[in-house]
């Protein structure tokens, strides 16, 4: 999987970014984390020696743009999909994405309660963000809102594993092999500040009605 990213990279340049990641968006289990690190890469100019390829010089920042806009309209088929299709559809064809019922209705109560925070921290957490988009349209969870929470999430990961392959340059592949513990460990600390910002946003007011009272 890794020869067949980086080989159509090379060949296509920023094509084959948008639409490799559009594929990992829509729960075609293609590792976004090759995708970006080596687009970030080649970004950097530090693997040009030998290649040949027309669409070898690529701008880190262009990399992060067209990842993040191919994770969102991958997303957008994933939701269509599970909207249109209902229960009925991801009951039939979830285990080609690994969606099992009893996950399924786990993620249809936990869309119901909190479907923003789902998608938002969703996007930032490896594997869970390749399928997040599922439940979220079986769910019915209104477009808008949906489109709202996927973007911040889709842009912090993508321009960060695209500026951490431009950082790195030659070492991108090492880097991919063990992003995976790596990446939990981001998401995390992630999910934790944006969790303690989110709580501080919701309080504020509250105090602030509660010093006008005083």
């Amino acid at each position: 999987m890794e020869h067949f990213v980086t080989s159509n990279i090379l060949s296509y340049g920023y094509l084959a970014v948008f639409v490799l990641m559009i594929a990992e968006s829509a729960c075609i289990p293609i590792p976004s984390e090759a995708i970006m690190l080596f687009g970030g890469a080649l970004s950097s100019g530090a693997l040009l020696s030998g290649v040949a390829h027309s669409h070898r010089h690529l701008e880190v920042g262009i990399v992060g743009l067209l990842g993040a806009a191919g994770n969102v309209v991958g997303s957008w088929i994933a939701y269509w999909v599970g909207r249109a299709g209902g229960r009925p559809l991801i009951e039939r064809w979830g285990r080609l994405v690994r969606v099992r019922a009893h996950e399924l209705d786990r993620a249809e109560g936990w869309f119901r309660r909190r479907g923003e925070p789902a998608v938002l921290f969703g996007r930032v957490i490896p594997i869970v963000r390749t399928f997040i988009s599922l439940p979220a349209g079986v769910a019915e969870m209104p477009f808008w809102r949906f489109t709202l929470f996927t973007v911040p999430g889709c842009l912090a990961w993508d321009f960060g594993l695209a500026l951490t392959g431009y950082a790195l340059a030659s070492h991108w592949r090492g880097v991919s092999h063990g992003f995976q513990p790596a990446t939990y460990v981001i998401a995390v600390l992630v999910v934790v500040g944006l969790a303690w910002a989110g709580l501080r946003w919701w309080r504020r007011p509250a105090e602030a009605a509660e010093s006008e009272r005083v």
